[in-house]
């Protein structure tokens, strides 16, 4: 008020009506014993009681302001933690590429990530949401693809196959030296399975090294440990230049690719929200 020059101005600034800011004047005034403002019909001055509080707690006002203003934008700006469960193959493949692009615009969004091969009970563990091949995820959850079908490849080095006759038949591989990937939450082994015009057969293999990497099973086939049961998507370039050679192709059909899973009851956060988007969109992309 003593800035504006009058009460008009000052409650129209404070945007409240002539008579509540002058009720609050005349009560400051009654709780501090002494008259902060001369009024008259005219004009409107500080007292000097009134111009030593001015002049006391006025700069912090536009601090005040200033905070506020920060508060309101935060409100509307996406803020919070993320918390997820996922294979280290879709965190690689999918979740990061995503992350990478996303967390630099949304300074205020949070991500845990927490890798796992495992089936969570994300309700029981607190996750935010999963991520699994789509064929795995519980009934009861909320299911969104976020990457295309996928399709496995059973692939050795040409060295291999030199002196061995390649499987005809899933069945075949039990005579093979192969690479296993092992599971390492429950401490077994994933079978091999495999599908051609409805048929379906799982195949427990055997051979010298079992290891928890997709990575390291790659760099174990492709120098002449056996034979791999890995995504397509990870040997396409060896391939295509020789280094690997794939068998039992037919029988390897697509099956539906990584889905972000979450409980239905749960209503999503605006920085989860964000995320689903992102992830969503990625999908899109290919």
């Amino acid at each position: 008020m003593a800035q504006e020059g009058s009460f008009t101005r000052a409650a129209k600034r404070l945007n409240m009506t002539q008579s509540a800011l002058s009720h609050a004047v005349n009560n400051l005034e009654a709780r501090l014993g002494l008259r902060l403002l001369n009024r008259s019909t005219r004009n409107l001055s500080t007292t000097a009681a009134g111009e030593r509080l001015l002049n006391a707690v006025g700069p912090q006002f536009d601090e005040l302001d200033a905070e506020l203003l920060a508060l309101a934008e935060l409100r509307h700006r996406p803020a919070g933690k993320v918390r997820i469960t996922a294979p280290v193959h879709a965190v690689e493949t999918v979740l990061w590429p995503v992350l990478q692009r996303l967390l630099p615009d949304y300074p205020d969004i949070h991500v845990e990530v927490v890798t796992s091969d495992a089936r969570t009970d994300i309700v029981a563990e607190r996750f935010d949401a999963g991520i699994r091949v789509g064929e795995y995820v519980e009934r009861d959850m909320i299911a969104v693809c976020i990457a295309p079908p996928m399709r496995m490849a059973v692939v050795g080095p040409p060295a291999y196959f030199a002196e061995r006759s390649a499987p005809q038949r899933p069945e075949d591989l039990v005579g093979h030296q192969c690479i296993n990937l092992a599971r390492a939450s429950r401490g077994d082994l994933f079978p091999w399975e495999f599908e051609r015009n409805g048929e379906e057969v799982a195949v427990q293999v055997g051979g010298q090294l079992a290891l928890t990497s997709l990575h390291i099973i790659r760099h174990a086939t492709l120098a002449g440990r056996g034979l791999a049961y890995l995504p397509e998507q990870e040997v396409l370039a060896d391939l295509a230049d020789g280094r690997l050679v794939r068998v039992l192709e037919e029988w390897c059909e697509p099956f539906p690719g990584y889905h972000l899973y979450y409980p239905s009851r749960r209503q999503p956060t605006s920085a989860f929200t964000i995320l689903l988007d992102a992830l969503r969109h990625h999908e899109q992309g290919f």
